[in-house]
């Protein structure tokens, strides 16, 4: 699944309730007149980008020719906050953000509260999250053997690891072999939140 933008699901919200009411697609103009973009390229660009995200169809050289993709019809989407970036390797320095990210609503039980980082480093390569990848997180503070937690070291430092209790110690696990091991005491480590989902930029 891919992320949209704020702007882009207001697109495809509109789109809907278009065809929705008149049996057609907008045109480029009225989209623009929607949204108070005087370039139709800019228009052209956010219908680009649903379509390669795979939420609509276009004609080439025909006006009006937007379809929905019929499986994303109805899927409603929740809004995140993107809270800043996360390390997946060497642990770094907390970075808060002010965005927001929109994310199908299966993906989250709205009794809890989640929250979205964006992924740097590659050091979860095998549990197929990426660097630039944007994981959706459940706010918790503790985590269970095996699961994959957002930790905050010595109160400063962020990191996405696999969590385990081991011997009085806790093990940071990264799920790439070429990385050893982040291996603490329990008063080191506070639990931010448990990883529920993973969504990619193409």
């Amino acid at each position: 699944m891919q992320p949209l933008t704020r702007r882009q699901r207001e697109i495809l919200d509109f789109l809907a309730e278009f065809i929705k009411h008149n049996g057609y697609a907008p045109s480029l103009e009225e989209i623009g007149r929607r949204f108070g973009l005087t370039s139709l390229a800019t228009v052209h660009k956010h219908l680009t980008n649903l379509e390669e995200k795979g939420f609509i169809r276009r004609a080439r050289n025909r006006s009006r020719s937007v379809e929905l993709v019929p499986t994303r019809v109805g899927r409603r989407a929740i809004e995140l906050p993107l809270l800043g970036t996360v390390a997946a390797g060497v642990p770094i320095e907390a970075v808060a953000g002010s965005e927001t990210i929109a994310v199908p609503e299966d993906i989250v039980a709205l009794r809890d509260t989640y929250y979205a980082l964006r992924v740097s480093g590659n050091s979860m390569i095998d549990e197929q999250i990426r660097d630039g990848d944007v994981v959706i997180v459940k706010d918790r503070q503790s985590a269970d053997n095996g699961e994959m937690v957002i930790a905050l070291l010595d109160d400063a430092d962020v990191t996405l690891k696999k969590f385990y209790r081991d011997s009085g110690r806790i093990r940071l696990q990264p799920a790439n072999p070429e990385l050893p091991p982040l291996v603490v005491k329990p008063d080191r480590v506070q639990i931010q939140g448990v990883v529920v989902g993973v969504m990619r930029r193409y």
